[in-house]
């Protein structure tokens, strides 16, 4: 089964977003490939960028089971969309996970 974990952020870079998931994803046991990092050119003449990164298990397999999703706007918002299996990486592993990075980004998180 799929657990999601969506968060939106304010004033904050979607580099540095990346870089602290990274970084407590593999604190937590996870490796991370980023896949894809683009940016976009809006006809306001701003820019959108969009990251992508695979995560996968430290097995001599390397099992792909899940993905990251940032997608930073011209509004000063990053979005993250974290999508992983649970029975790769339980509930508890994800709570302090989560724990992890509301103590680090909580007061750009916007609360919904």
């Amino acid at each position: 089964m799929t657990i999601q974990l969506k968060k939106t952020y304010r004033g904050l870079s979607p580099g540095m977003l990346c870089d602290e998931v990274r970084g407590l994803l593999q604190k937590h046991g996870v490796v991370v490939v980023e896949t894809e990092s683009q940016t976009y050119a809006l006809p306001s003449g701003d820019t959108q960028s969009r990251t992508t990164l695979a995560l996968k298990t430290q097995t001599e397999q390397e099992k792909e089971f899940g993905g990251v999703h940032i997608l930073g706007s011209p509004q000063d918002e990053t979005k993250m969309l974290l999508d992983i299996d649970e029975t790769v990486f339980p509930q508890e592993r994800l709570s302090a996970f989560q724990r992890d990075l509301d103590f680090i980004l909580g007061s750009y998180e916007i609360k919904w």
